[in-house]
């Protein structure tokens, strides 16, 4: 652990500080030990407000910071500072992150690609049944799978990431010495065996409705998106699909019933433009073309040759076959929908896509909206 982890703890301690007053105290003095050293003077030329600065002044929180730092020793978690190697590179693109997190398992997880996947404490079967299927199939694409550890919506996409032997992050709205609810212990345990679970609140916090709304940020800024399976009209997940939005992260809902209240909330986000979601596709095409070539798997039985449009049209020799199969669907004046080349080309669907994939990362095809495709030459 850091040595001056007391610093970074103290500064999260200060009343009135907040986690965006932390950073920019931190960005003004260099590090929590700046802060903490400097006069009172250059503490108030700094801006905040002035009751903070003599907080700090005082070395408010510190005292506080090395209890804290032994309990977290106790608890065998660790602390993960915004200045540490495996602070989360998305969860630093958001407005407000969290200035440490309070972490057990394999932290490196946290900074691979992720997913967020929530949904109501009281699903439906159906909700259940298509939340786990969801996020296995994504987990298989190498996706990690970020949930909150509740009941309902979020056990099911953790237990979905395990089915698939994949990893998943629990963000938890309470302190890490305790796991909530408590009928979740085992599934946190499971999830520590390849995955992560973390908070950014203080040891002996308990789980305050407060909490949650400040953890869902968490949930969405670790993720390239958040997917709504079941939600009612005022449910916290609706939170999260907000906060994404504010942080350019993609929306996706999963349509239900009209007449079910579970429904109401994914079927607004699909009227207000979230990605309408009913297969692991929907998701990652929805990424970057290099974030979907890192997540798709190539096929290890066959040999894949580089692709080059420099000449105009390809060679033959240029595409493997089954680049070529799909490459010959397509027309420059015409766009083909994705279910049309399903049809007409004789390879499993995830190998279209793959090839796909390789088309439009070498210049030679263009994806348009609604899964449609056309050829740039």
């Amino acid at each position: 652990m850091r040595e001056d982890i007391a610093y970074w703890v103290g500064l999260t301690q200060v009343e009135g500080l907040g986690a965006r007053g932390a950073h920019r105290m931190v960005e003004h003095f260099g590090s929590p030990q700046g802060a903490y050293m400097a006069s009172l003077t250059e503490l108030e030329a700094s801006g905040l407000p002035a009751q903070v600065c003599r907080a700090v002044f005082e070395q408010a929180g510190l005292r506080e910071a090395e209890r804290e730092v032994e309990k977290v020793k106790e608890a065998r978690c660790e602390i993960i500072t915004w200045a540490d190697e495996e602070y989360p590179p998305a969860l630093k693109q958001i407005a407000d992150p969290p200035l440490l997190l309070y972490a057990r398992g394999n932290v490196k997880v946290l900074s691979r690609h992720a997913v967020a996947v929530v949904g109501t404490r009281r699903p439906t079967p159906y909700g259940l049944q298509v939340t786990r299927r969801l996020a296995k199939d994504l987990a298989e694409r190498q996706l990690v799978i970020v949930s909150g550890l509740a009941r309902g919506i979020d056990s099911a996409a953790h237990f979905g990431a395990l089915d698939a032997q994949g990893v998943t992050v629990a963000v938890q709205g309470r302190g890490m010495d305790e796991i909530y609810p408590a009928e979740n212990k085992k599934l946190a345990e499971k999830i520590l065996e390849s995955g992560a679970v973390i908070s950014e609140f203080p040891l002996g916090t308990g789980p305050m409705p407060e909490n949650f709304p400040i953890r869902n940020r968490i949930i969405s800024g670790l993720s390239l998106g958040v997917m709504v399976v079941e939600a009612s009209e005022y449910s916290g997940s609706l939170i999260t699909a907000r906060l994404a939005t504010e942080q350019n992260r993609e929306v996706f809902a999963v349509p239900g019933n009209v007449t079910s209240p579970q429904s109401l909330g994914p079927n607004y986000l699909i009227k207000q433009g979230a990605k309408l979601v009913d297969q692991w596709m929907d998701v990652i095409e929805e990424f970057p073309p290099q974030v979907r070539g890192q997540l798709l798997p190539a096929d290890a039985d066959r040999e894949t040759q580089p692709i080059s449009a420099e000449n105009g049209l390809l060679f033959d020799q240029s595409l493997t076959g089954e680049q070529k199969q799909v490459f010959e669907i397509l027309r420059p004046d015409q766009a083909v929908f994705v279910d049309d080349i399903f049809n007409r080309v004789t390879l499993p669907q995830a190998r279209i896509l793959q090839a796909l994939l390789e088309l439009e990362m070498s210049g030679l095809i263009r994806q348009l909206p609604g899964k449609n495709f056309i050829r740039k030459l």
